[in-house]
């Protein structure tokens, strides 16, 4: 694999795989603070993992529709968005409690990426099986149990993170190739309108896919096709550095460990060819590297 020719500098730093899954569709991990685990879902096998970095044990929660994300909630469950809606998931036995079902009426539609607001809300966005233009909508989970569409006529609703200074939701599109940000209200409520802030070169021939943000509040965004994942000034839109992978297909990323210092990074394996596989052995794994940053606590679901 010849990985695309990238600006900014490259983060000369060891990435090894965590996990050796040969997941067809890794996504959206997220460090589960309390538990010492590494939240992720294998999107096609309708799984969600946990694992344990330390020892590299894995355990997978069957979920029996394709889900998008998973995330902690404040009572010690889980919280995920599936092809069939919001499921609360219990981590000890798998049992499966449904909320609702925002998209019912869009049976070609399922969630995608999603995560929680630093006031504890979960956003979820959605896209079409058939990858159709506009037919995506990004959902936001409230404590109450109700959702509302935040905002709608998205094609891959993807990566997200909010700033800081929580004055800004960043949000990916993935076939926009960029970064939108969106003004927040005091209480996480969007504002106003979409702008870019960052755009990943069509040179590039890849898409972003997750992001998360550093302790800086510069944004890591993966880069599907890429091979990489890469970090951003979304003040600016400046491309500040790459992190490579052995793998084309990097998917997500998050910032985890005891010192919220390590970046885990999901990747996939889906329509890769005999050919690439036997060059990408390692694709479908679960990376773990040590960038030099530190990232933020992932908020758990209030609710």
């Amino acid at each position: 694999m010849a990985p695309p020719s990238l600006d900014g500098a490259d983060l000369e730093i060891e990435v090894r795989p965590v996990l050796q899954a040969r997941a067809g569709l890794a996504e959206g991990p997220h460090w589960w603070q309390e538990k010492h685990r590494l939240v992720w879902v294998d999107i096609e096998a309708s799984t969600i993992g946990l694992l344990d970095p330390t020892t590299g044990r894995n355990r997978d929660l069957f979920i029996g529709s394709h889900v998008g994300c998973a995330v902690p909630t404040a009572g010690g469950d889980l919280l995920a968005a599936t092809a069939t809606g919001f499921l609360r998931v219990d981590p000890s036995n798998g049992d499966l409690t449904p909320l609702h079902h925002p998209e019912q009426y869009k049976p070609g539609n399922r969630f995608n990426d999603g995560k929680c607001d630093p006031w504890g809300h979960f956003w979820a966005g959605t896209m079409a099986y058939d990858f159709s233009a506009g037919a995506g909508a990004l959902w936001r989970l409230g404590t109450s149990g109700h959702s509302h569409c935040a905002l709608d006529n998205l094609s891959i609703s993807n990566g997200l993170a909010w700033s800081l200074d929580r004055r800004w939701l960043y949000l990916i599109d993935s076939p926009t190739l960029q970064v939108m940000r969106i003004p927040l209200a005091p209480d996480g409520h969007l504002a106003g309108a979409a702008s870019c802030c960052i755009e990943i070169p069509a040179s590039w021939n890849c898409l972003p896919d997750g992001m998360t943000i550093d302790d800086q509040g510069m944004l890591w965004i993966a880069l599907f096709g890429g091979g990489a994942v890469t970090r951003w000034n979304p003040a600016s839109g400046e491309h500040l550095a790459t992190l490579r992978l052995p793998c084309q297909q990097v998917t997500s990323c998050c910032f985890g460990g005891p010192a919220m210092d390590q970046l885990f990074i999901t990747t996939a394996r889906r329509n890769l060819t005999e050919a690439e596989l036997k060059q990408q052995p390692l694709a479908g794994s679960l990376f773990v590297a040590e960038p030099g940053v530190s990232g933020v606590p992932a908020r758990s679901f209030a609710g």
